[in-house]
């Protein structure tokens, strides 16, 4: 496994080595777990000195192929997801996936509107450049890499900081990130968002969304756009950061399941991430079909947050989820809300202290979660505080990146049976780390040794199931997504498994049969022209994104290109026509109305349909408030 996985990250497209340079190194493979016990390093070195001077010839077969000229007449087609394929055999053969590649790196930047000069140029400074970086990694470098591709195959969230990440790891934990506000992850060889950090400069703009790629990066509103492709992702992350106020300029491929969209320049002013930007946030919404309209209160939870350095300064007025929440459900009590909705879609998690103490503001007394450790022991997190702030019907809304600290809120909700659950099943992150500094280990005069993140835990709900990999299951699900299986935890190869413990001793709230309100979201669904769309969309992303292989000869490329766009745009109209009774637009129409009406259906169509079922539950009489308990 160690080999395996450090051969997945010098080489994960099957590019740089040849199957006979896999040979030699699989004569080693039973015996690199030896070699750690004693701290024998030099095969891992010697394994990456190969790749480097593989690389460079790779590099030079590259810039060839630019001079030598490229046909893209010919029906050809190139995968760039060879991660399952077998090593090249030859040196020919080797030659020609190179050949393909910059093919099909050429004809993404030609169908995005660049230049062939421009693309030649590009492409050289590309390749130049992946050598060049790689030369210049040091032996902490090299080690992280080695001893990465032992932990991970271990379990996924454990991993080993040199003291260069340490340092980059201990920035993006600071609330005081000076950046853009954005998750970064490498897929193949792309620099991905993942998540956009609520309130930051890339999620304010309204521009940036998951999956989208970034291929560039330019410095100040004139400074030269540098080619990001097939860089180091902590070398993508050291550009983008910079000083509270100055501008950086991304060049990005929208995330259509394709590479060949034309590309666009975001402008983003550089900003401090604030506890504040990522607070919980209240509204009121009206829904209902009854003759009398129902008020429905939304408080919308980006993360759980705490803040700690005010709490451990003995600050009063520090800031905290729960006490937020608190002063939320009673302005909208005083508002005469029928119903909540707790809103965390998106939210990854946070303080495992806040989820507990937040779901203690929905019932009276008791367990909110299990912990186990890694010798066995399981303590038992209750809530802190016998007082209820709001004893209302309750939906909570969640998506399939809910995870961590919303599973537990959300698991518990659901097993006291206190409200509905609504939306995706969540992400099935069922497990806790610990940050340990590794210098405490050693003598003062030896140097940053960097940091290791270990899974020290696991959570389990109080019903004795864990999270892990299943996450939390809706009670009424969105159906909107295909194929969830693959995406979470679950979708992770050598994850934690699931498992269960012993339930620990609650007391119901309630137990609620869901078949009517279900059968009702049911019968909307069949003719809702949002959820229409978003169905229509998911399944069009599913298909692309399931495409290995893509055609390198021009005129398919761009016919390919045309039908996709035309596909995204007809399902587009087909929603404005059944919403607004709009005839259909031409293209130009269609595109200056699509970001407004993309906007309005993540953000509107599945929070109204929640708010929906919960008016169904409450106009129906199947939820009803909880008891009032004295505070």
């Amino acid at each position: 496994k160690l080999l395996k996985n450090f051969l997945d990250a010098l080489d994960p497209n099957r590019l740089i080595f040849l199957e006979e340079d896999i040979a030699e190194f699989h004569r080693n493979s039973t015996k690199f777990d030896d070699y750690l016990r004693v701290g024998h390093l030099q095969p891992a070195f010697h394994l990456f000195t190969i790749f480097r001077e593989r690389l460079r010839e790779r590099v030079e077969a590259a810039k060839s192929i630019l001079d030598t000229g490229l046909n893209f007449h010919i029906d050809e087609t190139y995968s760039y997801r060879q991660l399952e394929s077998s090593w090249p055999t030859t040196r020919n053969e080797l030659t020609d996936l190179w050949r393909k590649r910059v093919k099909n790196d050429w004809l993404t930047l030609q169908l995005a509107g660049r230049k062939p000069d421009e693309i030649k140029n590009t492409l050289r400074k590309r390749y130049e450049g992946l050598q060049r970086r790689t030369y210049q990694l040091d032996s902490n470098d090299v080690y992280q890499i080695f001893i990465n591709a032992y932990v991970s195959s271990v379990e996924p969230h454990t991993s080993y900081l040199s003291p260069r990440t340490s340092e980059n790891f201990r920035i993006r934990m600071s609330l005081s990130l000076e950046g853009i506000g954005a998750a970064l992850q490498t897929d193949n060889e792309y620099t991905v968002i993942r998540r956009l950090i609520p309130g930051g400069p890339a999620y304010k703009s309204g521009k940036l969304a998951v999956e989208d790629k970034i291929i560039g990066v330019g410095q100040n509103t004139n400074g030269a756009m540098v080619d990001v492709v097939s860089w180091r992702l902590a070398d993508v992350v050291e550009l983008i950061r910079g000083p509270k106020g100055s501008v950086v300029r991304l060049e990005i491929i929208k995330n259509d399941g394709t590479t060949d969209s034309k590309t666009e320049i975001i402008k983003l002013i550089r900003n401090t991430i604030q506890l504040e930007s990522q607070a919980a946030q209240g509204s009121v919404i009206e829904s209902g079909f009854s003759d009398t309209r129902l008020k429905i209160g939304v408080i919308n939870l980006p993360t759980f947050y705490l803040d700690m350095a005010a709490l451990q300064a003995g600050k009063e007025d520090y800031r905290s989820t729960t006490r937020d929440i608190k002063i939320i459900i009673k302005e909208l009590l005083e508002n005469d809300i029928d119903g909540l909705i707790i809103d965390l879609r998106g939210n990854g998690g946070g303080s495992l202290s806040e989820a507990t103490e937040l779901t203690g503001l929905f019932i009276d007394t008791g367990p909110i979660v299990q912990v186990r450790d890694s010798s066995g022991r399981v303590r038992i997190n209750r809530d802190p505080n016998p007082s209820i702030a709001y004893t209302g019907p309750l939906a909570v809304l969640v998506d399939r990146q809910s995870a961590s600290a919303s599973e537990i809120f959300a698991g518990a909700i659901q097993d006291y049976g206190r409200g509905i659950i609504i939306g995706e099943r969540t992400y099935g992150k069922g497990t806790v780390q610990n940050v340990v500094d590794l210098n405490r280990f050693a003598a003062s005069d030896i140097g940053d040794l960097g940091q290791l993140k270990v899974t020290i835990a696991q959570f389990f709900r109080i019903t004795g199931s864990s999270t892990q990999h299943k996450g939390v299951v809706p009670d009424i699900s969105f159906e909107i997504t295909p194929d969830l299986g693959s995406y979470g935890e679950r979708a992770i190869e050598n994850a934690l498994p699931w498992a269960t413990i012993d339930p620990t001793q609650y007391e119901q709230i309630g137990t609620l049969n869901y078949d009517h309100v279900r059968k009702q979201h049911q019968k909307r669904m069949k003719n809702h022209p949002g959820f229409i769309y978003l169905s229509e969309q998911a399944k069009m992303q599913k298909e692309f994104s399931e495409k290995n292989m893509v055609s390198l000869l021009e005129s398919k490329r761009t016919l390919e290109r045309k039908n996709r766009r035309e596909a995204s745009e007809q399902i587009l109209r087909a929603y404005q026509k059944s919403r607004n009774g709009l005839e259909q637009q031409d293209d130009a129409q269609s595109h200056e109305l699509s970001t407004d009406a993309l906007a309005e259906i993540e953000d509107n169509i599945l929070l109204n349909e929640t708010a929906a079922i919960l008016s169904d539950l409450i106009d129906t009489n199947l939820i009803r408030d909880i008891p009032e308990v004295a505070p």
